[in-house]
């Protein structure tokens, strides 16, 4: 009687087929080790951290004290009447949460060769759960706002409503771009050099310290539109229409640029990640 070695199945990985190229199903079954990563993340970013999580404070109260400095004490840039300092922590908010989210996930998947290579699971749970492990700092960053608009006296205003929504473009964006980047630092390790480079510059492209309706009164609405491709302008100007009021409302083609830039970059990055991820373990 011959005995038979029964054999390993074999696990096939291939880029989703269809419109939607994202299994949800699949996503979900690994739910597990998507929540487990992310908290990862969050213990390794303030592991033999002298500071900790005061890190998460420190970085946008000095980010804030330097625009106040620059744009409104030098540049004397106008805010509209509110407050300098509120005008431009609502925007250091978001740019803050989408460029850390930049760094963290676009190493994400080559930091995590180990996994890569020995095991099976949905790639994509890698710089999604990246992505998530900035919220702990957009968290803290929102408790610093709401004391600085008590400090200045501010308003909670219904709009206030209208903040999760942009949150979760701004999500949506950081991700967007995170599944570019990590997909193209595997095979060009140099993108890891280019992304600091992006963000540093990135911070004075989007209306972080200043208003985007600078850019439309100067060079007019054509570039205006361009620049509003920027997808991050339709975040800020929308989280500081949510915080100020109707005087900070945001231009609605401007707006509507934005996300269309978000959901073409979205889908895109969805896309070259699931035909390249087969090629991961082998490359990486």
């Amino acid at each position: 009687m011959n005995s038979r070695t029964p054999q390993t199945p074999e696990r096939v990985i291939r880029p989703a087929r269809g419109l939607v190229p994202i299994d949800f199903a699949e996503l979900w079954r690994y739910r597990e080790l998507f929540l487990f990563l992310s908290w990862r993340d969050i213990l390794i970013r303030y592991k033999q951290t002298a500071l900790g999580i005061a890190w998460a404070v420190l970085q946008p109260l000095l980010n804030t004290f330097v625009f106040v400095l620059v744009f409104d004490k030098l540049g004397n840039f106008d805010s509209k009447g509110a407050p300098y300092a509120v005008m431009a922590l609502a925007g250091l908010i978001p740019w803050q949460f989408f460029a850390n989210a930049l760094g963290e996930s676009s190493n994400s998947l080559v930091a995590s060769s180990n996994m890569v290579t020995k095991i099976y699971f949905p790639r994509l749970i890698i710089p999604a759960s990246a992505v998530l492990s900035g919220v702990v700092d957009l968290l803290v960053s929102l408790m610093i706002l709401a004391v600085t608009m008590l400090w200045f006296g501010l308003p909670f205003r219904w709009s206030l409503l209208g903040l999760p929504l942009f949150l979760l473009i701004a999500f949506s964006a950081a991700f967007a771009a995170g599944v570019w980047l990590s997909a193209l630092n595997v095979n060009y390790r140099d993108v890891k050099y280019v992304v600091p480079f992006f963000t540093r510059m990135g911070i004075y492209l989007s209306p972080v310290g200043y208003l985007s309706t600078l850019i439309l009164d100067k060079f007019g609405p054509g570039v205006h539109f361009l620049y509003c491709l920027n997808p991050m302008v339709g975040v800020i100007d929308g989280f500081r229409w949510c915080i100020l009021g109707d005087a900070f409302q945001p231009n609605l083609q401007g707006l509507a640029a934005s996300g269309i830039a978000t959901m073409l970059l979205l889908v895109t990055g969805m896309f070259y990640f699931r035909s390249t991820e087969k090629t991961f373990a082998d490359v990486i």
